[in-house]
């Protein structure tokens, strides 16, 4: 999330300032003394900004009830008076909680004046709409008989409503696909065969179902803007036939949205009502009071929206409620209610409900991701001494994400090797079963508004994430230098802090240490819930479940609307995770090349080693400068070998990518332990014979095909069309960078040409915007499809040269099979023929 001007920052980091609230010892000791480790205690996070249900019916010792499960409470009662009041404090309990993690840290006077703050830019713009909101909601909540929630309560329990309720889950344990996986594989792969003749112009009964190349495509978080974007990118890949040659889509944050709507019964499976819906439904907040409110308080989406919310709170007695709750509730609030807030559908509330959508194999398979933060104990003995014994022991003691997938058939992580079914997301397991209650139904799936919430709970970052998105703005502040240097060096302690909890969902490998790899975290099995939250914290593009080994993915098609894709530079973060798993066919080196760092390694090592003022060091760096453009070495006559490498090295590592870049990757085993070389980048824009691209593609070795879309501005980007589906309101007449001289409100968006948006630097483009003008969805999608229009022929040459690989690939090995058949035909054959004498 980057940031351009100061005046951004609410929106493009809620938690901007974090550092201003996290104040700094002028010394070297710095801890942090909130709940930070998952091993040691029940939550590995600082804050408990949601809150326990067994906590506060434990307070009212008169009132108590004897279990949520037992009997209705009375809206009267203490109990449940106490637990209104607390749930419309829930800003005022984040606030309290990063005061606490503020506290725990010893205070500077350079800072202090911050303090006020702290909650202002921890904490999203849209939670300062929740007090008055939530205490409205008392009426509907209230599990008095009749009322709403009771009614909720009673259907959760119908076994006609819910008919997952009387079905018994296991958990799946192994790396293999789920069964409904692989029989969806085989029916998208009959499908896949005739719209692959229609793609590559090819006749249907040449193509055998064998060579059919098994493609993904992918998009980023983002938020709103992911959504939009995305929603363009895809639309632009169904309308050029690509979306029906697709076998896997996968999303972060904003794109999950984009599955979730698009296997809505509100958008039918077609994109461009995706675009109208958009259009219509995101011109208001998402938490703005009154149309918020009057979505939750009145039929039908009252019991549409809340029945989540109302199940978690009494099947769940132990599981937080918090911020990533009610920002779920606002997003199916705003998103999975259509315009005229009336036709909902039950239908869209559960992700197993989608694989009625794949019946047939005529739709790509959703994977939806969330990672789990890991936060091991740390013994204070390995800081004291750090020698290589401690140094190994301390590394495997660092916080690292664990990945989990949820589609329509199994919620899954790969390191824990295990999985359940989706429709038993929510119950609590034990050694491998589900546990419910003697004579009672376990709770029914999890709704996907709290998954949703999860999704995109980004606010959830650590600590250290929040950092570094505040730190492009103070490097200008008196005494940066300094303050840089001494978070630099608790950047361990800060990346085990999460100001805001993530949301929680019931663990389902309690029990199971002895059924899983031993490389599972001690802490897994120690924790009733699993602590989910935003796959963007870890990587904000889904390649993790797309190169699982047994989904044999052969072609990646990402489109990246992730602010700041060129520092990020997500592409690149696959690599270390590739080498980890032994995945073979990734291509290394893929993504941002890095510019040249010789400069900033020579200040570093001049610093490091001297104690130069900044005069001297300029001194000296502008020396070596000269040093390496001195007359002899600069016209020095170069080899023709030297030449060559210079040109190779000049192909590969750019200092900039284009609308469509393509690598692939390689197959081969490597023995030496150097690093290996960076992988092909195929289609240079500065070459334009691409045969050797074609070549590349076609050896037996390549691995996997990498096709990577940058959401960039493209100023010849053309306007939608005015009769088009996408564009039934017309562009103003002025650019946005040329507005009218009546265009004075800072407040109000301007109505961008698809042409003129930037998105590192237009406002409204914020991963924190949650308003966009119908204009503004306009401008994205445009930017979106024109964008693909740039790379759309590289893709089709890509999609063709994979299916001839795989095809020729075939060939080979059948003419192989052909060839040791008949040489074991001709050995039976003289076996046969000894102890035959001729005649």
């Amino acid at each position: 999330m980057g940031v351009v001007k100061l005046r951004r920052i609410r929106w493009t980091i809620p938690p901007a300032l974090v550092l201003l609230g996290v104040s700094l010892s002028s010394g070297p000791s710095l801890q942090l003394r909130g709940r930070t480790s998952s091993s040691a205690q029940e939550s590995p996070f600082s804050s408990s900004a949601g809150w326990h249900l067994k906590d506060w019916a434990g307070k009212g010792a008169q009132s108590k009830p004897d279990s949520l499960h037992d009997k209705d409470l009375d809206p009267n009662s203490h109990a449940i008076k106490q637990w209104i009041e607390e749930l419309g404090q829930v800003w005022d309990n984040v606030g309290k909680k990063v005061e606490g993690v503020k506290m725990s840290v010893s205070s500077s006077t350079e800072w202090s004046g911050w303090g006020d703050n702290i909650k202002h830019f921890i904490t999203p713009d849209w939670a300062r709409f929740l007090p008055g909101t939530l205490q409205k909601l008392q009426r509907e909540l209230s599990m008095a008989p009749g009322s709403l929630a009771d009614e909720i309560w009673k259907e959760a329990q119908d076994e006609e409503i819910n008919p997952e309720i009387i079905r018994d889950a296991r958990v799946r344990v192994g790396n293999s696909l789920c069964a409904e996986e692989m029989a969806f594989r085989q029916k998208r792969q009959k499908f896949v065969v005739k719209a692959l003749a229609s793609y590559l112009d090819l006749r249907e009964d040449e193509i055998c179902p064998e060579d059919v190349p098994v493609i993904a495509v992918c998009g980023s978080g983002g938020g709103l803007r992911a959504l939009v974007a995305g929603t363009g990118s895809y639309l632009a890949a169904q309308e050029s036939g690509l979306w029906d040659c697709v076998t896997y889509t996968a999303g972060v944050s904003g794109s999950c949205w984009l599955q979730t709507l698009y296997h809505s019964s509100l958008i039918g499976r077609d994109f461009n009502r995706l675009v109208g819906h958009l259009k219509n439904r995101l011109g208001v907040h998402i938490a703005f009071p009154p149309k918020a409110l009057n979505l939750l308080t009145t039929a039908p989406t009252n019991k549409y929206l809340l029945s989540g919310i109302v199940e978690k709170l009494k099947a769940d007695p132990g599981a937080d409620f918090g911020l990533v709750d009610i920002y779920g509730l606002l997003l199916g609030a705003r998103l999975l209610v259509p315009r005229g807030e009336l036709e909902v559908s039950d239908f869209d509330l559960k992700l197993s409900n989608q694989r009625y959508n794949l019946v047939d194999g005529e739709q790509p398979l959703p994977i939806y991701t969330a990672v789990r933060h890991e936060i091991p104990v740390l013994d204070d003995k390995l800081k004291r001494q750090p020698t290589p014994e401690t140094l190994m022991q301390q590394a495997e003691k660092e916080a690292w994400f664990q990945w989990f997938e949820f589609t329509p058939y199994e919620f899954f992580c790969e390191e824990l090797s295990a999985g359940i079914p989706m429709w038993a997301v929510g119950r609590h397991f034990n050694e491998g079963k589900n546990v419910v209650r003697p004579g009672e139904y376990p709770i029914p799936e999890l709704r996907i508004p709290g998954l949703m919430g999860i999704w995109g709970s980004a606010f959830c970052a650590t600590l250290a994430h929040y950092y570094k998105e505040i730190r492009p703005i103070l490097t200008g502040l008196t005494g940066f230098g300094g303050i840089d240097s001494l978070i630099e060096g608790k950047n361990k302690d800060l990346v085990r802090v999460h100001p805001i909890d993530p949301a929680a969902i019931p663990n389902y490998v309690m029990g199971m240490k002895d059924q899983l790899p031993a490389s599972c975290p001690e802490s897994i099995f120690r924790n009733d819930h699993l602590r989910l939250m935003d796959a963007g914290m870890s990587n904000n593009l889904p390649i993790y479940p797309l190169i699982r080994p047994d989904r044999d993915v052969d072609v990646i098609v990402a489109f990246d609307a992730s602010a700041d894709i060129k520092r990020e530079n997500w592409l690149s973060v696959v690599d270390g995770y590739a080498r980890q798993r032994g995945i073979k066919g990734w291509p290394l080196g893929a993504g941002w090349p890095k510019e040249d760092t010789e400069l900033e390694e020579t200040e570093r090592v001049l610093r490091e080693t001297e104690d130069l003022s900044k005069e001297a060091l300029d001194g000296k760096i502008a020396a070596q400068q000269q040093d390496r453009q001195s007359p002899e070495s600069s016209t020095r006559p170069k080899s023709k070998q030297e030449s060559s490498m210079r040109e190779e090295q000049a192909s590969v590592s750019d200092t900039d990518l284009t609308y469509c870049n393509v690598w692939i990757g390689k197959l081969e085993e490597r023995v030496s332990e150097g690093e290996p070389p960076p992988s092909k980048r195929l289609f240079h824009p500065s070459n334009t014979n691409h045969s050797d691209s074609d070549f590349h593609l076609m050896r037996p070795d390549a691995g996997i095909a990498l096709i990577y879309f940058p959401f960039l501005p493209n100023p010849s980007a053309q306007d939608l069309p005015r009769d088009s589906s996408q564009s039934k309101q017309q562009f103003p007449a002025q650019s946005a960078k040329n507005p009218s001289k009546d265009s004075t409100d800072a407040t109000q968006p301007l109505a961008p040409r698809p042409s003129s948006i930037n998105p590192d630097v237009d406002d409204f483009l914020s991963t924190w915007n949650f308003i966009y003008t119908p204009e503004q969805v306009d401008s994205v999608i445009g930017l979106a499809k024109a964008n693909y229009a740039e790379g759309q022929d590289q893709v089709k040459r890509v999609v063709r040269a994979v299916y001839e690989r795989k095809k020729t690939d075939r060939l080979n090995r059948e003419k192989r099979a052909l060839e040791e058949k008949r040489k074991q035909e001709q050995l039976q054959s003289r076996k046969r023929m000894e102890g035959f004498i001729p005649l």
